[in-house]
């Protein structure tokens, strides 16, 4: 999946815990993408069963797709907490952590959320 799939995803994820209940307009609002932007990517996440749309409008994340999201939004907090840790600003990190949660390898991720919770034991 593209790197633009997986932020829709993580937002419609961060929205599900805010909203519980969440249209097109309201990503469109969070994002700060178009509102042509935000439709063209929910027919792909659509056509790739990652969301369904009910008769309202309302979005829900598929198996699929939560699980999708969730991998990321796990990424985007830890290496927020990291960054945040060594020093950077948190809005400065939460910005990079989006950077680098979409390109860093399983095998990265794992050691350095192993390194936080050994860090964080001791």
């Amino acid at each position: 999946m593209q790197e633009s799939g997986e932020m829709y995803l993580e937002t419609m994820l961060i929205l599900e815990h805010e909203k519980q209940k969440y249209r097109a307009i309201d990503i469109v609002d969070k994002m700060g993408f178009s509102k042509p932007s935000v439709s063209r990517a929910m027919s792909i996440l659509r056509d790739d069963l990652c969301i369904a749309v009910d008769d309202g409008g309302y979005i829900q994340l598929t198996e699929k797709g939560r699980s999708i999201a969730e991998r990321i939004y796990e990424r985007h907090k830890v290496l927020t907490s990291l960054l945040v840790n060594i020093g950077v600003p948190e809005g400065i990190a939460s910005q990079d952590a989006c950077k680098i949660e979409h390109d860093i390898s399983d095998e990265s991720f794992d050691a350095i959320k192993t390194h936080i919770n050994t860090f964080l034991k001791n």
